[in-house]
């Protein structure tokens, strides 16, 4: 096992501290990038801007809505959204980030459930609050981001405002409240792909040992900028996305939108992105489809990328230089990929390692704020999660016969529990405090956590070995000719028949057959591809049967495939 020294980090006792700190140190730095218009040029807010904005926006609720409120927000990334999200935890009360995404009837669901009582939100989801107004009975206050002609609805700026006149006459409401690191600040309702969304309790000092160990795990500093393209509501994002920046002294450009990734990267000259495997396979296949689009392209990526292998068994780095067409489509400072969510192909963050870009994968929960393990940009292994977090207990139990069991984990990062469910808590953390994941693997001699499955998606095949659908799924994602695919377990006289359901790359699929190709064709094809997985797979683990589906599976805000939906 590598024993390299951790990087140095600064201690924070809570989120205010954190803000505080960072604001003397990087006062006139940039720290968001916007913009007043899609397509225009990005403008930037500073530290120091970005503090006067919490400051009065928290005095303005502190007084409007009362110390201790459940303020929630719902809206896409943007500044306000970031404004707010402080000014609510660092001394207004609780903040509740919900799911943009979600249909009226779960936001009201949910608004209700964390007894909120104030809702920020923007004008894209003014119908969605209308729908609900008088299913939120709880909630007295509503503030819009964007200026609306009604009088029922504060204006954000308006409130931010009147803040500020209050800060300017010396009131110290909000800068003197009271913050206990300890207590509920933050209520998160999980994206579980199957059960009901749970509400998760999470404190200063959950997220604060989070960014202290995550940084010092991997190095992150005043020169990096990174673009926000995940969701702002899950923990993810919101800790390793924005959080770390203001901590580390880093600059974020807002995305535009999904369509609009590859060109703010650009504009932005991006040095660090955060992805879900869904959108690193993506970037993957684009740099592939056009570095493989004919064979002498083909022949001069091979070799550039055995050279630069070459070359770096030497010490001598000619990557960027050899793969400049590549660095340039990500804006040319592109130097580190972090992807969570989800397992990822190995290959695809060996190609882009190959390439000159640090593509690695972390492991976390929203119940563990988020990060458990993560691997470093010095030391990392690509079949794994990553390494144990400084102060994390991570633990493999009930192991099988080839020790693979559940990982549970122990820090100041675990969850206070689940809001209003004391039976989900004592199911989820133990008596020793450790928490329960619900996630299969192991720990390799090198200490890194390796996942191999879900606990809840196990399939038991008739002589009792245990299949992990994920493994399976991996392996069949590495063809070009399958976009998605799910497996699973059906009952078939008195035997389980292992399922693949396959949404074909269509693309891939008309390359080969035709424009048009018939139903019995894209069959033959897919089994053919399901086929070749099955030869490198134990017999128990093949694939008896494969469904073809002619659209994308459904899936959760956080890109994971709804796994009830198997057809």
């Amino acid at each position: 096992m590598k024993n390299i020294p951790l990087y140095e980090v600064r201690h924070i006792e809570d989120l205010r501290d954190m803000l505080k700190q960072s604001v003397e140190l990087y006062a006139d730095l940039p720290l968001f990038y916007y913009k007043k218009v899609k397509g225009g040029e990005y403008e930037y807010y500073t530290f120091k801007e970005y503090n006067q904005a919490v400051q009065a926006m928290g005095t303005g609720l502190s007084h409007l809505c009362g110390l201790g409120s459940r303020i929630a927000l719902l809206a896409e990334t943007r500044y306000e959204w970031y404004v707010s999200y402080l000014a609510v935890t660092n001394g207004t009360g609780v903040v509740v980030p919900i799911d943009k995404e979600l249909p009226p009837e779960e936001v009201a669901s949910n608004l209700n459930r964390a007894e909120v009582n104030c809702v920020i939100y923007s004008s894209s989801k003014q119908k969605v609050i209308d729908e609900i107004r008088d299913q939120i009975p709880g909630v007295k206050t509503f503030i819009c981001m964007d200026q609306l002609e009604r009088e029922d609805v504060l204006y954000f700026y308006d409130v931010l405002n009147q803040g500020q006149k209050l800060l300017d006459g010396g009131d110290r409401l909000f800068l003197d409240a009271p913050l206990d690191r300890e207590a509920m600040t933050i209520l998160l309702f999980t994206s579980g792909t199957t059960d009901k969304s749970k509400a998760v309790m999470l404190c200063h000092k959950n997220i604060c040992k989070n960014l202290e160990g995550m940084c010092s795990m991997i190095y992150i500093d005043q020169n990096d900028m990174f673009l926000s393209v995940l969701p702002l509501h899950h923990t993810y994002e919101c800790t390793c996305g924005f959080l770390c920046q203001i901590y580390r002294g880093s600059h974020i450009a807002i995305c535009e939108g999904l369509r609009y990734i590859v060109p703010n990267m650009q504009q932005s000259k991006v040095s660090i992105i955060l992805v879900v495997p869904l959108m690193l396979e993506k970037f993957h296949k684009s740099i592939m489809n056009k570095a493989k689009a004919t064979k002498k392209m083909a022949r001069k990526f091979e070799f550039g990328r055995k050279l630069s292998k070459f070359l770096l068994f030497f010490g001598i780095d000619k990557r960027k230089k050899i793969f400049k067409e590549v660095h340039k489509t990500f804006g040319g400072n592109l130097r580190l990929i972090i992807c969570g969510g989800a397992a990822v192909d190995p290959q695809i963050l060996q190609d882009m390692q190959d390439m000159g870009i640090l593509c690695v994968q972390g492991y976390g929960l929203t119940e563990c704020a988020p990060i458990l393990a993560v691997n470093r940009d010095c030391d990392y292994n690509n079949l794994a999660a990553g390494l144990p977090m400084p102060d994390v207990d991570i633990q493999v139990i009930d192991q099988d016969e080839n020790g693979i069991g559940e990982f549970i984990g122990k820090g100041d990062n675990v969850m206070i529990g689940y809001y209003q469910n004391e039976e989900a808590t004592k199911n989820a953390i133990d008596e020793n405090g450790y928490y329960h994941t619900g996630d299969l693997g192991y720990i390799d001699k090198n200490g890194f956590c390796i996942i191999t499955g879900r606990k809840k998606n196990v399939i038991i095949a008739k002589n009792g070995k245990n299949v992990f659908p994920e493994e399976i799924e991996t392996k069949l994602c590495m063809s070009d000719l399958v976009e998605e695919c799910l497996v699973t377990g059906e009952e078939e006289n008195d035997d389980i028949i292992l399922t693949c359901t396959v949404f074909p790359n269509k693309e891939a699929v008309k390359n080969l057959l035709g424009a048009d190709p018939d139903h019995a064709a894209v069959q033959k094809l897919i089994e053919a591809e399901v086929a070749k997985v099955n030869q490198n797979l134990v017999n128990y683990k093949h694939i008896k049967r494969v469904v073809l589906r002619d659209t994308e599976f459904e899936k959760t805000t956080s890109k994971k495939i709804k796994r009830q939906y198997k057809k």
